[in-house]
């Protein structure tokens, strides 16, 4: 039995108490009880706070409430007891075979285990990284595609549709410097004081000009200023570009859609935004320019669309994009913004308003805090290659695809978090990755040696030999694997998914240690043998789909 299943036999009782009229409530007013894992295991398999919840309203005490619910909890299918603990907690027990039926459950569901319909017909649009294509992705970036890709995984396993979106920054002051900057180098002269530096700068330079070369064209270097600086901007932000994309795409982390900001101001979307925003009564004219009426919706001040010389602002290019992921269908936007943006909620939020739209619900913002990279237990300062700042391409480099994913998404997003590279280099217990990883290799080892040893689930499987605690500990552990993937979707929180793998791997770790899948010596196989390579089974399955949420691999063999 699931504690999604025993949930709804619990409400199953209630709706039976409330339709006899022993329980003073309507039956539409029984709610779906939450059944948690309780905090000592002496306390039973499983509460649930329902008497508490609902008490007030069937006009009688919490205690009183659960002790009417008691005997019929108790005489449940699979359940072995039920108790009234402190003011009105109900602690269950389930027989052994009830609760070793999970195993046979999680092995049969394969991968859907943990998949569930919570968020079913929501679409969301979730952006993340949109980093200036200027640059290598640096680590605050690596951070978000690390995160938003296990959030994108995670909103599907919910139910969602999900489009993962890059906003490129291909329009503004940023592209000229680096158009400059690539230019300088072309040219052999020194990076402009506002330009960009680094290795890669130089590399991309040679390469449009050698492009240009072959095709026949002049060498970019000896063209007028103007000439040469469109050619290096229109081909190096595309090779820039691209090689985001490559680094991205290695990191596991692909997207949806690459929306270009540019087109933003070329297609009119600007114009058509302000215009709905007018006819909704939130644009006013002053000083010569275009304001949005922000502070109607809690913003320090209005803010400026078009200034008074005729040119957007770029808020402008913010009001336009949310309303064009509305137009495409989004129900709910999610923005991964770094720690630089915290002042720019207020305006966004304001902005939802005024289009008519739920702030927190239709636009979403979750904001991320920096990322340290340490070695030798000193700070790691910057790439070779980049010049001032430490890139995805370096982080990688040091520790692989897996162990930086899992670090960097295992953090809660708004807490700043510092990378040691010696501990996820390690092949230790204290390193986080490789301690889920192995569990998983452990139990696939486990799988493997009972073969060899006649051990075999197509021997049948009695969930009732999983008669003992190291068992039901494990058995626990797994149950709340469905659950935890709920929450991490509906709060925004993938890092959820990782602790409860860490979790799992701990359990799993000492029920290893305390029972056995293959007989010792000549002993023959018992149903406990076969009733544990379930088990285990089912432990291999929930680490596999738990990792794969967070785009890492689930090795065979360590």
């Amino acid at each position: 039995m699931t504690p999604e299943e025993l949930a709804d036999a619990i409400r199953t009782v209630l709706l039976a108490a409330a339709g006899d009229g022993t329980l003073n409530l309507a039956v539409e007013e029984v709610p779906l009880p939450k059944v948690e894992r309780p905090r000592s295991r002496e306390h039973g398999d499983w509460a649930t706070n329902v008497a508490m919840q609902m008490a007030k309203k069937a006009g009688t005490s919490p205690r009183a409430l659960a002790e009417l619910l008691c005997p019929r909890l108790a005489a449940l299918d699979g359940v072995a007891s039920a108790e009234v603990a402190g003011p009105g907690f109900l602690n269950i027990c389930l027989e052994a075979a009830s609760a070793g039926e999970l195993a046979r459950t999680i092995v049969e569901a394969g991968e859907a285990y943990g998949h569930n319909d919570s968020l079913a017909g929501q679409s969301v649009n979730l952006e993340y990284v949109s980093a200036n294509p200027t640059g290598p992705v640096h680590l605050g970036g690596a951070r978000w595609a690390a995160v938003g890709d296990s959030l994108g995984r995670i909103l599907t396993a919910c139910g969602a549709q999900v489009t993962r979106e890059y906003y490129f920054n291909d329009h503004g002051t940023q592209i000229d410097r680096f158009a400059r900057s690539l230019l300088a180098a072309a040219r052999g002269q020194d990076t402009p004081e506002d330009g960009y530096g680094g290795a890669y700068i130089a590399e991309i330079a040679a390469t449009v000009t050698a492009d240009e070369l072959a095709a026949g064209r002049p060498d970019p270097a000896t063209l007028p200023d103007d000439e040469a600086t469109e050619v290096l901007r229109s081909r190096g932000v595309a090779l820039m570009f691209d090689a985001v994309k490559a680094e991205l795409h290695a990191f596991r982390s692909d997207f949806d859609v690459f929306f270009h900001e540019d087109s933003l101001h070329t297609s009119g979307a600007v114009g058509r935004a302000i215009d709905r925003l007018r006819e909704r009564g939130m644009i006013v004219e002053r000083d010569g320019a275009t304001w949005l009426r922000t502070t109607d919706f809690g913003d320090d001040k209005d803010r400026v669309l078009i200034k008074s010389d005729g040119n957007a602002a770029y808020f402008a290019g913010d009001v336009a994009y949310y309303l064009d992921k509305r137009s495409r269908g989004a129900d709910c936007a999610i923005y991964l913004l770094g720690a630089d943006h915290h002042g720019y909620i207020g305006r966004m939020m304001a902005m939802c308003a005024a289009f008519g739209d739920e702030p927190g619900t239709n636009m979403q913002i979750l904001i991320g805090q920096l990322v340290n990279l340490v070695k030798d237990g000193e700070p790691v300062r910057m790439s070779k290659r980049a010049g001032t700042i430490v890139t995805l391409e370096d982080l990688v480099a040091a520790v692989g695809v897996d162990a930086a994913r899992y670090s960097l998404a295992r953090a809660s997003m708004d807490s700043m978090i510092d990378i040691d590279l010696d501990l996820l280099s390690s092949a230790s217990n204290d390193n986080p990755v490789y301690y889920v990883q192995y569990a998983h290799a452990r139990t696939r080892n486990v799988a493997r040696n009972a073969a060899e040893h006649g051990v075999s689930r197509e021997a049948g499987f009695e969930p009732a030999a999983l008669d003992t605690p190291a068992d039901s500990a494990l058995l626990g552990a797994l149950a709340q694997f469905p659950a935890i993937v709920s929450q991490a979707a509906s709060m925004r929180e993938q890092h959820r998914v990782a602790r409860y793998l860490e979790e799992l791997a701990g359990a799993y770790h000492t029920w290893y240690a305390a029972t056995r899948v293959t007989p010792r010596g000549e002993d023959p196989v018992d149903a406990g043998h076969v009733a544990r390579l379930w088990l285990n089974d089912a432990v291999s399955q929930v680490l596999a789909n738990g990792l794969a949420l967070l785009g890492v691999t689930a090795p065979e063999r360590m």
